[in-house]
């Protein structure tokens, strides 16, 4: 994804821009709920007792009052027997809970949903939550705002790291992918722009249903959902595979005009099919909001954008559908296999169009002194929810791509790349993966060169 901050997903240039967002301290779950280990950075979001396989989320949403109204069926497997399991949920009005078609019983536990089954739980379960209220954005330790975003015109959901829980009953970690279905309720005035692909559109009286489904798993905090007046554009590219890949794009009128970035779009995805491999989702486009949080998001499909979008962040962003999206982290550890990858595709870009060679943008990082925010702390080692987006992650995660390189070369370099978004497709990875890949494809023993850039503190040595 791209969380950065001030624009979380592009901004991550030359000079280094520091970038961060966080998270919350949160309630520890019953322990009944807990049989793996949970995420490192985030211990109270998400239950590892059992996997979701799909959501299904109807929505009724007044823009005026800033109103929702919503139905959750959440289809999850449980490995083992559970008495209670909880979903994150932060605000919000619940009004009913059923398991399994059968009325269960429910606690409020800061933004952990505890629920109680009349029986316990084990191997596919359906979990239903009918909900109600105004939901709310949500604060980062480092002040910036994600969740359900207000507009001038409606709302922008937005999830990373942890914003999803403000309006979705969700087992809300980066680690458990699922299927969605959104059917989202609005007056026939606005639009409505999710995940995915438009399934249907029905008009009832003032209201119009917008049905949008995403057939490929997706981690919660890359769901989205956009209401509000937008110019809703359709077009569509070709894959190196040979398959038509259509673009849905949903632009605001007040914002700056996207019409460039709407055309280079295409040129984006061809750019990365041709080192990546084939685009990895049925659909693409973008979504471009007034929602005033200074950052864009790669939100699944359809990459949220506050305003103007500019050519490194529309790349950024692309990228993100392969490292970040299809193939994801499952610890917020391992951000860097996102941030760091989506970054190096910038000079990527760059370096094809003009610009300074990878190399060279390597180099005039690898000149800042010792004591500057790039070193400190190391990528994978950061303990603090506030530094998850912060300039190692992005620049320091790139630089580690381009010392892989050029101790490889760049046709194993290329080769690591390709095989690494084709043998994690729609996965979830960790470091020691990627480390391994590229140990078994380039026959070179990297263990030192991925400790010294991804877990010393302080600017590595000899280089």
């Amino acid at each position: 994804m791209s969380k950065p901050n001030p624009v979380r997903a592009a901004a991550v240039t030359l000079a280094g821009i520091g970038l961060a967002a966080g998270a919350l301290t949160a309630v520890a779950p019953p322990a009944s709920a807990r049989t793996q280990a949970p995420d490192t950075l985030f211990p109270g979001q998400g239950n590892p007792g059992y996997d979701v396989r799909s959501y299904d989320v109807s929505l009724g949403y007044a823009p005026a009052t800033n109103h929702l109204r919503a139905v959750a069926t959440i289809r999850a497997r449980a490995e083992h027997a559970l008495a209670s399991y909880h979903l994150d949920l932060q605000g919000m009005h619940v009004r009913a809970i059923t398991v399994d078609g059968r009325p269960a019983t429910w606690k409020r536990h800061g933004h952990e949903l505890v629920v109680t089954p009349r029986r316990k739980v084990r191997g596919p379960f359906t979990t239903t939550v009918r909900y109600a209220g105004t939901p709310k954005e949500h604060t980062d330790p480092d002040g910036s705002t994600e969740g359900w975003v207000r507009t001038h015109d409606g709302a922008t959901a937005l999830g990373e790291p942890v914003g999803t829980m403000t309006w979705l009953p969700s087992n809300n970690t980066p680690g458990d992918k699922a299927r969605y279905t959104f059917r989202v309720t609005a007056p026939s005035t606005v639009q409505v722009a999710a995940n995915g692909d438009l399934a249907e559109r029905v008009r009832r009286g003032p209201d119009t249903t917008w049905v949008w489904r995403e057939k490929d798993p997706m981690s919660t905090y890359l769901a989205t959902v956009a209401i509000g007046r937008f110019d809703v554009h359709r077009s569509s590219t070709r894959s190196v595979t040979g398959r038509t890949i259509p673009i849905w794009s949903f632009t605001d009128p007040t914002t700056s005009s996207a019409s460039r970035a709407r055309a280079l779009l295409p040129r984006v995805i061809r750019f990365e099919e041709k080192r990546f491999g084939a685009y990895p989702f049925t659909s693409a486009g973008m979504i471009v909001d007034d929602a005033k949080v200074g950052y864009a998001l790669e939100t699944q499909t359809r990459p949220f954008y506050p305003g103007g979008v500019d050519t490194p962040t529309l790349v950024h962003e692309t990228a993100h559908q392969w490292y970040g999206d299809s193939v994801t982290l499952r610890d917020w550890h391992d951000i860097w296999l996102a941030e760091g990858f989506a970054t190096y595709t910038e000079w990527l870009w760059g370096a094809a169009h003009g610009g300074h060679t990878p190399a060279q943008r390597f180099d005039s990082l690898y000149a800042k002194p010792a004591d500057n925010a790039l070193w400190h702390p190391a990528p994978t080692e950061f303990t603090d929810p506030a530094d998850l987006f912060g300039s190692p992650e992005y620049n320091r995660g790139a630089m580690t791509l381009q010392v892989l390189r050029e101790r490889v070369g760049s046709k194993d370099f290329f080769a690591i790349l390709r095989a690494w978004a084709r043998a994690h497709r729609h996965g979830n990875v960790r470091t020691a993966q990627f480390v391994a890949l590229a140990e078994r494809i380039s026959g070179d023993d990297l263990g030192g060169l991925f400790s010294d850039w991804l877990r010393q503190d302080g600017k590595p040595a000899g280089y």
